[in-house]
């Protein structure tokens, strides 16, 4: 069987070269595109020689579409603009599209639903890591153990050059411990606190972003009852984790249909 070819979106960034790396040395897999934004300094450059993986002969480029036609799957952890062009190319070309960007508005997702229903193979986490999905189903399961006199607070830290807040893995994790309580995020969530807040609204869930140094990801959901208190928590301190997830997922739904996938659906 020949081997899956892989397009690494924003590949000069560091999540881009983990991406490469975790690639080169996956079985049935090859990096065949490297894209980077128009301008980028490592234009032309060759992306295995920038990821310390010895030359691929693989030079970054800043073309998406003509780098789309040599692959089978785009990887792709950049920005909400880059990643719908790459999902509406992805459509028109039938590819894989494993999506990890985040700060994607609603609106974005739907653009991403509607590149999955015409015809790409999209699999969409905001963390890809085993760890950070089984953090998910376990919040889920809590929150729906434990009734409102438990407080829900979701505290997460990262690196100062992170863009957007709450991080995706945070929302994950909102989400999922709203849909343990049967509620709407929307309606129960609590972003930000500032000034004269008055008391904490029974059944909120709270969120706090941390930012500082060079931190992969680090994820808190803190249960606040009376006189006890449960707290889970997920502790990333290397990139590659991410990329494997990302390579295992474009793996899995290398033979599947059309859709919008998860990484429960890749995990099972």
């Amino acid at each position: 069987m020949a081997d899956m070819r892989f397009a690494v979106l924003g590949a000069a960034g560091r999540m881009g070269l983990a991406l490469v790396r975790t690639i080169k040395e996956t079985p049935g897999a090859v990096v065949t595109a490297a894209i980077e934004r128009p301008g980028s300094i490592a234009i032309g450059q060759d992306v295995g020689l920038l990821a310390g993986v010895g030359k691929l002969t693989v030079p970054i480029s800043d073309d998406l579409k003509a780098a789309l036609a040599r692959a089978d799957a785009v990887l792709d952890f950049t920005a909400p603009d880059a990643t719908i062009a790459c999902a509406r190319l992805a459509a028109e070309k039938g590819l894989v599209h494993v999506i990890g960007t985040t700060g994607l508005s609603a609106a974005d997702d739907a653009e991403i639903a509607g590149a999955a229903a015409r015809g790409a193979r999209i699999v969409k986490a905001g963390n890809m890591s085993l760890g950070v999905n089984l953090l998910v189903a376990l919040t889920r399961k809590i929150a729906a153990a434990l009734d409102e006199d438990f407080d829900i607070e979701i505290v997460e830290m990262h690196h100062k050059m992170k863009v957007d807040a709450p991080s995706g893995t945070a929302l994950m994790l909102g989400h999922a411990a709203a849909e343990g309580r049967g509620v709407d995020l929307g309606a129960k969530g609590m972003f930000a606190r500032h000034g004269q807040t008055g008391v904490r609204g029974r059944g909120q869930i709270g969120f706090a972003a941390l930012r500082g140094g060079n931190v992969v990801g680090e994820h808190t959901v803190i249960f606040a009852g009376e006189h006890e208190r449960v707290e889970i928590t997920h502790k990333a301190t290397d990139r590659s984790i991410f990329a494997r997830g990302a390579v295992k997922a474009a793996l899995w739904a290398k033979d599947k249909g059309a859709g919008l996938y998860s990484m429960a659906n890749v995990l099972g």
